[in-house]
C-alpha cells in the first residue's frame, strides 16, 4: 500500500506517492532526486540529513515521509536564493570549514535554523546547536567561526 503524500519542500508544492515506513531521507533523495540531504547514520546521531520541518530542526533519517504531508520541508537546496548563496554557506567557503563534504548540509541547515532563531549567538550558543552534527574530517573550529561570522554578516558587523 502506497502514500499520497501533498507537501511543501524548499517553498515549492510537492506530490509523490511513498511506502508507509519509508523515511523522508530516503524520499527527498529517491522520490524527488534532493541528494544534498546526506545520509551517515541512518539512526539520527550524526546529523548529516538534518532538514527544517515546520521551522524545526530534525533528522530525516528519524522521520517518515508520510508524516510531512500537509507540512513545510527545508532541505540543504532549498538555503540559498537563486544563485546567491545563503551567508551560512558563503562563509563556509571562506572559512573552509568542509573537506569531504558528507557532514556539511547538516551543519548548513542546522546553522541557518539557529541563526533564524538568534541573530547574534555567542560561539557556546553556536556550539550548542552543532552538537547534533558530527564531522569525521575537520575540526569543529572553522565550522564554528564560519557560523560567527555568517551572524555577524546577516547584522551587517564587520568582523
Amino acid at each position: 500500500m502506497t502514500v499520497h503524500v501533498r507537501t511543501t519542500i524548499n517553498a515549492e508544492p510537492q506530490e509523490f506517492l511513498c511506502e508507509p515506513g519509508e523515511t523522508l531521507l530516503e524520499a527527498l533523495r529517491s522520490r524527488l532526486g534532493l541528494t544534498g540531504t546526506k545520509e551517515g547514520c541512518a539512526t539520527g546521531d550524526c546529523g548529516a540529513c538534518s532538514v527544517l520541518l515546520d521551522g524545526r530542526l530534525v533528522p530525516a533519517c528519524l522521520v517518515l515521509a508520510a508524516e510531512v504531508s500537509g507540512r513545510e520541508v527545508l532541505t540543504v537546496e532549498g538555503v540559498a536564493t537563486g544563485d546567491t548563496l545563503h551567508p551560512v554557506q558563503q562563509k563556509f567557503l571562506e572559512h573552509a570549514a568542509l573537506q569531504c563534504g558528507v557532514c556539511t548540509p547538516g551543519f548548513v541547515v542546522a546553522a541557518k535554523a539557529l541563526l533564524d532563531h538568534n541573530d547574534d549567538p555567542t560561539e557556546e550558543q553556536v556550539r550548542y546547536w552543532l552538537a547534533g552534527n558530527l564531522c569525521r574530517c575537520t575540526g569543529y573550529d572553522k565550522i564554528v567561526r564560519a557560523v560567527l561570522d555568517a551572524a555577524a554578516d546577516m547584522r551587517g558587523v564587520t568582523v
